[in-house]
């Protein structure tokens, strides 16, 4: 049995990760302060684990909730493109300070390794795909700059101070407990409970947009690879399924999963969205021996299945 910190525990992918965490033995606390999670989302095991409701900017808080512990999965941060290009100062407060904060605590906790969410959204509109690790960067939104910081700084704490630490970058991550009413909800949550209502979902832009959209179970069992990994610390590493599937992809499967006839309307694209997104997975698979569980279609019947279910 090991035991670990997830930040950011209560939202989506860190209450995912908590409960598989918790089914394989493992002592776990959750630090939260609730501003974009839900402690319904743990709903099911809040016997089985710590809930502490710290705010990642509290250095002598999360000090001394984090000793005693052996490793961090670092979830927590201040989500979203279009929040950052509305208040850029608070997705920097969470997102860069915030982990400095958690890379600090665990440096005087003596953690043994620290495992940072990074994003996808760092790589920007480069034409090339798909994306690798060593590839040029190009972040288009504040939240994009922030979660590009908080990486590297992440990395730095390794080579500077000995302290192990991993970054993750994840691909557009959907599945179970992602929330669909925020004004800043992800595409296929967002989509999935319009169409269940019979409600019409809007695309931003032509549709032809594509991502590499990635799991939840994906990255969650990516996150307990890399704390475990032997030669993974120092490193950064995609997080996704090397599979490339456009808007008009996903609403043409989610139209056949749903048995309804899906017809969205079309308006401007957003400023900092990317045009395209595929991931290079060979450097998780080499050396995390990462491979993705789940494939997009199956995901998004397993999503449409757990919001179906929740609805009724």
């Amino acid at each position: 049995m090991s035991r670990y910190i997830v930040t950011g525990g209560s939202g989506f992918i860190g209450s995912n990760i908590v409960k598989v965490l918790l089914k394989a033995g493992n002592e776990v606390k959750v630090i939260d302060n609730l501003a974009t999670g839900r402690e319904s989302n743990l709903e099911t095991v809040k016997a089985d684990f710590e809930m502490r409701k710290v705010d990642i900017r509290d250095f002598d808080s999360l000090s001394k909730e984090f000793s005693g512990f052996d490793y961090v999965l670092h979830q927590a941060a201040l989500p979203s493109v279009a929040r950052s290009v509305e208040n850029p100062y608070d997705s920097f407060d969470v997102n860069v300070l915030g982990t400095i904060n958690v890379l600090k605590a665990s440096l005087k906790s003596e953690i043994k390794r620290v495992v940072f969410a990074s994003s996808s959204s760092i790589y920007g509109d480069s034409e090339k795909l798909p994306k690798s690790e060593g590839d040029p960067v190009n972040p288009l939104s504040p939240y994009a700059v922030s979660k590009y910081s908080a990486e590297r700084l992440t990395l730095q704490f390794f080579k500077l101070y000995g302290l192990e630490t991993v970054a993750l970058r994840y691909f557009n991550v959907f599945g179970p407990f992602q929330d669909p009413k925020s004004q800043y909800a992800a595409v296929i949550p967002k989509f999935i409970t319009l169409v269940l209502n019979n409600k019409v979902p809007e695309i931003y832009g032509d549709g032809t947009q594509s991502r590499d959209f990635t799991f939840i179970d994906n990255v969650v069992d990516a996150n307990i690879k890399a704390a475990l990994s032997p030669d993974a610390p120092g490193n950064v590493f995609n997080v996704a399924c090397n599979e490339r599937s456009s808007i008009n992809d996903m609403v043409d499967i989610l139209s056949g999963i749903s048995g309804k006839e899906i017809n969205p309307t079309f308006s401007e694209s957003r400023f900092g969205d990317v045009k395209h997104s595929l991931a290079d997975i060979s450097k998780a698979r080499s050396i995390l021996k990462f491979e993705p569980v789940v494939k997009f279609k199956d995901g998004l019947e397993k999503t449409f299945t757990w919001f179906s279910e929740k609805q009724n």
